[in-house]
């Protein structure tokens, strides 16, 4: 907490200092393929799509090249870690066949381990997939399902000793408090995966921006993303050029980029702690500036072309 030197009285806590005082301790995540150290900043995971129908229109199915391009560029921009998904979730889409999704992922993610030093998370609900991909160099598996769409998928996380991302994808309850009920039952779903044997410390939870909500109680999910930290596990958010946005701005999913940028710096403001993202640069930048203002400033202040002395 800061002290106003004119008044000589504390400032109120802002809403994430609120909330990490609430919070449970929270361990680092360390496992083979890597680690974080929750409450240090922000961590950035860039998003590969290896379909043909992902809603923002940036599948690269086919295209090992161009995906692995990609992922050296989003590693340059500041990601720390690669999402690769090969089957689309956005609202209407058509479902995949394991082998299906395992012929469009495997080659974008042998080709992208190659090239990059960062851990790789793939992005599936399917059991058959995770462990396949886990197999070719994936050390992270993010399930829009929360473990419950594939009742083995939980065992080959355990069997794998790899950190898990469990997302809420249900529609609210209108009797419920929408927070509260989110809390309730991603404490359900993580009661079932430590007893399918996944460490606590390799859980993350995700609220599940756009699962199940309509854009209204998206907007409320990130103003009360502070609710979520009673659950003792570190927040992923995933904002990036959802409808949502568009909701509220008129725009499509190309020109989202500001809207974006804006709900990750709310994001971070209010407890997350690893953003999911489609534009590298700008969006690592808008989370390596929100946690110089919630986290602390930097130890040692940057400087660029034609900085004036002092």
């Amino acid at each position: 907490m800061t002290v106003r030197a004119s008044a000589g009285q504390p400032t109120p806590p802002s809403p994430r200092e609120r909330s990490d005082a609430d919070a449970p301790e929270r361990l680092p995540t360390v496992w083979a393929g890597g680690a974080f150290a929750w409450g240090t900043r922000t961590f950035v995971m860039a998003i590969v799509n290896a379909t043909p129908d992902s809603f923002s229109g940036d599948g690269m199915l086919g295209d090992p090249a161009a995906a692995t391009a990609a992922a050296l560029h989003a590693v340059v921009d500041g990601a720390n870690l690669i999402d690769i998904g090969a089957e689309s979730t956005r609202p209407g889409h058509t479902a995949v066949a394991a082998a299906d999704e395992l012929a469009r992922l495997l080659p974008i993610l042998r080709a992208i381990r190659a090239s990059v030093d960062v851990p790789i998370s793939v992005d599936t609900s399917k059991a058959e997939v995770a462990a396949a991909a886990l197999a070719a160099g994936a050390s992270l598996v993010n399930d829009v399902r929360g473990l419950t769409g594939d009742p083995d998928l939980a065992a080959v996380v355990a069997a794998h000793a790899v950190p898990a991302v469990i997302t809420h994808d249900l529609p609210p309850n209108v009797r419920e408090d929408l927070t509260l009920g989110i809390v309730r039952e991603l404490s359900r779903r993580l009661d079932c995966a430590v007893s399918a044997g996944i460490a606590w410390e390799h859980l993350i939870v995700d609220p599940g921006f756009g699962f199940g909500k309509d854009w209204k109680q998206n907007l409320e999910l990130l103003r009360r993303l502070g609710d979520l930290r009673v659950l003792g596990r570190p927040i992923l958010v995933g904002t990036s050029r959802k409808g949502t946005i568009g909701r509220v701005l008129g725009v499509p999913e190309h020109d989202r980029v500001e809207g974006t940028a804006a709900t990750i710096a709310l994001a971070v403001a209010n407890g997350a702690d690893m953003v999911r993202v489609h534009d590298v640069r700008a969006q690592s930048r808008v989370a390596r500036m929100a946690d110089a203002v919630v986290r602390g400033a930097p130890a040692v202040a940057r400087t660029w072309p034609g900085d004036p002395p002092g």
